[in-house]
């Protein structure tokens, strides 16, 4: 009931003949809503104002209170242009003015990089420009710390960076210092590696908006996941009309490889106790 499925061992399950799928394409917008969401949060030192504000601490105002950095007209950086990805880009070219950067491993269709007002750069290029990064790529052992000291001492001063996609991504430890000594601006984390567990270091800074993996928390949107999950599990496992083809399946070559996956399962070759 996700979209990411790196949690999954997918080869393992084809040689059992076990098919898995996952649920795509349904929360695309809401989770792109809420990328959005905690981007602005970050920039905006929404967190940091509020536990102040709740702690008492708001005696009287301040010309430079809690003055953060614009997200209209700024530039957004997007590690990962698939559909959540272009969702965020059009959310920031089509409703702030922002000019977006995006690296890719392949490039976009033009028609669609005008669409979304988006520049193909490197991912240097995307780091060294951007007022605000968002990440959403899968996570696999390639991408495994896509940003880290490396990458996170190339990025600007005032720079925002936001993980909705997975833990792993983004090297936590050093995210934490980078955040503590102030070499970026803030950060919007929504995934940790190793959750539920986090690093303490993001827990002590106040420039981090943390939320616990609720990129796709809406109560449509979670019914149209759980929907689609069923209809998964119907069309492998259903008999008669209902047996049919999984719409999101990953491995449908165990359809094809003639054997149904519930005949193939090991307890159904047992012999009668």
């Amino acid at each position: 009931m996700a979209v990411g499925y790196n949690n999954i061992d997918v080869r393992a399950c084809t040689a059992r003949g076990v098919l898995a799928s996952n649920a795509p394409g349904v929360l695309t917008e809401t989770t792109a809503d809420f990328g959005f969401a905690l981007m602005m949060a970050a920039a905006r030192r929404v967190g940091e104002s509020e536990r102040f504000l709740r702690r008492g601490e708001w005696k009287r105002w301040a010309v430079d209170m809690f003055a953060g950095s614009d997200v209209h007209g700024a530039t957004l950086g997007i590690l990962g242009m698939g559909r959540i990805g272009q969702a965020i880009a059009r959310r920031g070219a089509l409703g702030f003015s922002m000019s977006v950067v995006y690296p890719n491993r392949s490039r976009l269709d033009p028609a669609v990089e005008a669409e979304l007002g988006a520049r193909y750069v490197s991912k240097e290029a995307l780091l060294r420009e951007s007022d605000h990064i968002v990440i959403v790529v899968p996570y696999s052992a390639a991408s495994h710390h896509l940003i880290g000291a490396t990458e996170l001492s190339m990025m600007k001063a005032t720079a925002t960076l936001t993980n909705l996609a997975r833990g792993g991504l983004v090297d936590d430890k050093a995210l934490a210092e980078a955040l503590r000594d102030k070499r970026i601006g803030a950060a919007g984390l929504d995934v940790f590696e190793g959750e539920p567990t986090v690093h303490p270091g993001l827990l002590d800074v106040p420039n981090a908006v943390l939320t616990p993996h609720i990129g796709s928390a809406s109560l449509p949107t979670r019914r149209a996941m759980a929907n689609l999950a069923v209809d998964n599990l119907i069309a492998t496992l259903g008999s008669g009309p209902a047996r049919g083809t999984p719409p999101t399946a990953l491995n449908p070559e165990v359809l094809s490889a003639g054997r149904h996956p519930d005949e193939a399962h090991p307890c159904k070759r047992r012999p009668p106790l």
